[in-house]
C-alpha cells in the first residue's frame, strides 16, 4: 500500500477486498472512485459482504448506485393527503408525525405537537428535526442523551440523502448546517449512515418531565419519500400518565 493510502477495511488491502468480492482490482478501484454505473446487484452485494457492511450501509451503497431509481420515487414536497392527516388525528394514544427526507415535519397529531412543542414553535424556522437538534440550545436538555441523538440524526440524514441524490432539499439543509454548526460539520465528516431509528427514546419535557417513548418508523408507500413516525408509552408506565397530563394541558390551551 502506498504511503498516505487509507484502508477502507482494517487489515484488508484493496486487492484483497476485490478478491473477496470476486472482481478485479482495477474494477474495484473504479467502484471506489464512484464509477458504479452498470454494476449489477450481485456485484454490489458481493462488495457489501466483503466490506462487512451493515443493513444501513448496504442500502446506502445501493442508493448511491441507483440514483435514477430513487429520483423516480420522490414525493411531491410538502403535500399531505387529507386521509393521512385524519389517520394521525385518530391516533390519540401517542405521538404521530410525518416527515420527509430532510426531516421536515409536515404533519402531526395533537400529542406529537405537544411533545415536540419546541420544534414547532418556530424559533429555528419551520419544524425540522435536524435544525432543532443542532441549532436550538434547548435540544441539549430536551434529549436526555443529546450526543447520541445528534450522531444518529446526522447518520440517518446521510442515508436519506443517498436515497435521492438529485433532491436539492436535503443538500440545502446540509449546506446550511455545515455553515452554522461545527458539531454537525464534524459528525457529517465521519460519513456514517444508519436506518431510521426505532426503539426507546428518552426526553426531558419542560412541562411533564421524563418521557420514555418507543418509536416505530414506516415509509408511506402511497407517498414515496415520506415517513410515518409513531411513539407510544408502555402501558401503565409513568410516561403514559405524563402523556395524558400533557394531552389535557394541550386541550385546555386550545
Amino acid at each position: 500500500m502506498l504511503d498516505g493510502d487509507v484502508r477502507r477495511v482494517p487489515g484488508l488491502r484493496r486487492e484483497e477486498v476485490a478478491d473477496l468480492a470476486g472482481v478485479s482490482a482495477d474494477y474495484y478501484t473504479q467502484l471506489e472512485r464512484g464509477n458504479v454505473d452498470g454494476a449489477s446487484d450481485s456485484v454490489l452485494n458481493a462488495i457489501a459482504r466483503a466490506l462487512r457492511l451493515d443493513d444501513a450501509e448496504r442500502l446506502h451503497l445501493f442508493d448511491l448506485a441507483r440514483p435514477d431509481a430513487a429520483t423516480r420515487l420522490t414525493s411531491s414536497r410538502g403535500l399531505i393527503r387529507p386521509s393521512v392527516q385524519r389517520t394521525l388525528d385518530a391516533f390519540t394514544g401517542g405521538m404521530a408525525l410525518v416527515r420527509n427526507r430532510r426531516w421536515d415535519y409536515l404533519a402531526t397529531n395533537a400529542l406529537g405537537r405537544a411533545v415536540y412543542a419546541e420544534i414547532f414553535d418556530g424559533q429555528t424556522g419551520p419544524p425540522n428535526h435536524v435544525r432543532y437538534v443542532f441549532l436550538d440550545d434547548r435540544a441539549r436538555t430536551f434529549f436526555v442523551d443529546w450526543p447520541a441523538v445528534a450522531h444518529d440524526t446526522a447518520r440517518i440524514l446521510r442515508s436519506e440523502t443517498g436515497r435521492d441524490p438529485h433532491d436539492p432539499g436535503p443538500a440545502d439543509l446540509i449546506e446550511e448546517l455545515s455553515q452554522t454548526s461545527a458539531e454537525f460539520r464534524a459528525i457529517w465528516a465521519q460519513h456514517d449512515v444508519r436506518l431510521p431509528a426505532a426503539g426507546l427514546h428518552r426526553f426531558q419535557h419542560p412541562l411533564v418531565g421524563m418521557l420514555d417513548l418507543v418509536f416505530e418508523a414506516a415509509e408511506l408507500r402511497a407517498d414515496p419519500g415520506l415517513t410515518l413516525l409513531l411513539a407510544t408509552a408502555n402501558h401503565g408506565s409513568p410516561t403514559e400518565t405524563a402523556l395524558r397530563r400533557l394531552a389535557a394541558m394541550t386541550a385546555r390551551v386550545k
